[in-house]
């Protein structure tokens, strides 16, 4: 049970850990201003853009602000490295949550084998005569088991809410890169047909 214990303080310290997190994102998001830099990108004002985001703390106008900035080199590169780097934070403690949902059923089942081979063993010491004795023995070694699944069913449904959640601020981080990666293409296409049609004037 001490094992068990441990574990439970663990999962609800990490959940705990990963619901702080996220409130402090969604306070720090700024839909509005992502499409304010993205308009000025396309608008071929890349300095101004980076300006304007320069002090936010949204996920999405960092990954956009590293592509700007490094636009003269590897746009996309950046935006990817950022991207990761991103996911990387939001996906933290993940990991030991999902450690947590196979340890706990498993140190349950094993302290009621334990169990159950001390009451057999019990059994065998004291005979057919003392069976109330054996079934409490049972009884008490499946409360681990029942402890355990107690730990892991809540810490899956918590588990798959956060994976939910980084699956998705990467699909919008992806997204908007994406739209920026465009932008900054179709401009570079534009620049190299102007330059080709003066090029070509008598």
């Amino acid at each position: 049970m001490i094992p068990l214990l441990i574990c439970s303080l663990f999962a609800v310290a990490f959940v705990m850990e990963r619901f702080i997190f996220w409130f402090r994102t969604n306070r720090s998001r700024d839909k509005k201003l992502v499409a304010v830099i993205l308009d000025m990108c396309d608008a071929g004002k890349f300095e101004e853009a980076y300006r304007k985001g320069k002090e936010s703390k949204d996920f999405v106008v960092y990954v956009l602000l590293n592509g700007i900035a490094h636009r003269a080199y590897s746009m996309e590169g950046a935006m990817e490295a950022a991207s990761e780097r991103i996911v990387k934070d939001m996906s933290k403690n993940l990991m030991i949550l999902e450690t947590l949902i196979t340890l706990s059923p498993l140190l349950g089942i094993f302290g009621t084998v334990t169990g159950i081979i001390f009451s057999f063993d019990m059994l065998g010491k004291m005979g057919v005569e003392a069976p109330r004795v054996v079934s409490l023995g049972i009884a008490q070694a499946l409360i681990t088991t029942a402890f355990g699944l107690a730990i892991a069913m809540p810490t899956l449904i918590f588990y798959n809410y956060f994976v939910s959640r980084v699956n998705h601020a990467a699909k919008e981080v992806e997204k908007n890169a994406n739209i920026l990666s465009l932008i900054e293409d179709r401009r570079t296409f534009e620049g190299r047909r102007k330059r080709e049609s003066q090029e070509t004037i008598p």
